[in-house]
């Protein structure tokens, strides 16, 4: 089912980045969001509406399960609460993944950081070794399997840490 809600700028790019960076679809994120009913009627205790109805809001249009559609606009009925206040308020939640994914993101840079020379002092003692004992003794293509595994894990690290750019590229309120 398609569902069309007024929300800000800022809950449309939670969404998106976090949906981006775990590798779900906004669809299943969004579900998974709406599907709390708990959660739901506890935002809904606590909405300000004075300050929701203030803010700049944009049309989005999603696609929903019956599921979720249905436990939204019981909440919604239940509490008295706007169906896009509910929703504004659940994705803005999503903020402290990405404020800790964050930080995540930097101590990867850094754990790279420090993989990188690792590999660089394992390239060099590759080197040494077949210049000392030559490329065919036992020990070298050992050494030379060895760093090949880490080279490739070290790829794949990087792929990781380059998914999580756009962590480091949201737009995060100052502190």
């Amino acid at each position: 089912m398609r569902a069309t809600f007024k929300l800000t700028a800022r809950a449309i790019s939670v969404l998106n980045t976090v949906s981006i960076h775990l590798g779900i679809k906004q669809k299943s994120l969004f579900d998974h969001l709406m599907e709390d009913r708990q959660t739901l009627h506890a935002i809904a205790k606590k909405l300000e509406l004075r300050h929701f109805n203030a803010m700049q809001r944009i049309q989005k249009t999603f696609v929903l399960s019956r599921r979720t559609l249905a436990s939204l606009c019981d909440a919604a009925e239940d509490s008295g609460a706007p169906r896009d206040a509910l929703v504004e308020y659940s994705i803005c939640r999503l903020e402290s993944v990405l404020s800790d994914e964050l930080k995540k993101q930097k101590i990867r840079k850094q754990i790279q950081s420090r993989l990188a020379e690792q590999i660089n002092n394992m390239k060099k003692i590759l080197k040494d070794s077949q210049k000392m004992l030559g490329n065919g003794d036992p020990l070298c293509r050992n050494l030379e399997n060895m760093t090949d595994a880490c080279i490739s894990a070290y790829n794949d690290l990087g792929l990781f840490v380059d998914k999580g750019k756009i962590i480091e590229e949201f737009d995060y309120p100052s502190s």
